[in-house]
């Protein structure tokens, strides 16, 4: 298994995924959505090579990978490092992902 860290965006995302989830259809949706996003970072650290390269190769960031949240529409976007799964966003599919994702770098 590889280490997982979570940038401070995506972290801030995660927070802010499950406000959303929390306001549009209450607590049981909120936690329904959190439990099943934090899920998904170990999920990528046993598989880290599993998540899609496609997103990253449609905006020109070589390495980006990404994996969904199982049953809501958003996904994790990370890198893989020697040592450790660098995961950089948590977007919803509606987010303009290019714009977005422009700024994001390896590191």
């Amino acid at each position: 298994m590889t280490a997982t860290l979570l940038r401070p965006l995506a972290e801030a995302d995660l927070v802010e995924r499950t406000r959303y989830y929390r306001q549009e259809g209450g607590d049981g949706l909120g936690e329904r959505f959190f439990e099943a996003a934090i899920t998904a970072p170990g999920a990528i650290a046993q598989l880290p090579g599993a998540g899609s390269p496609r997103v990253g190769e449609l905006c020109g960031i070589p390495g980006l990978r990404v994996r969904r949240v199982v049953g809501f529409p958003c996904s994790w976007f990370y890198f893989v490092t020697s040592d450790r799964v660098d995961v950089v966003r948590l977007l919803a599919d509606a987010h303009d992902l290019p714009a977005i994702l422009a700024n994001v770098e390896h590191e």
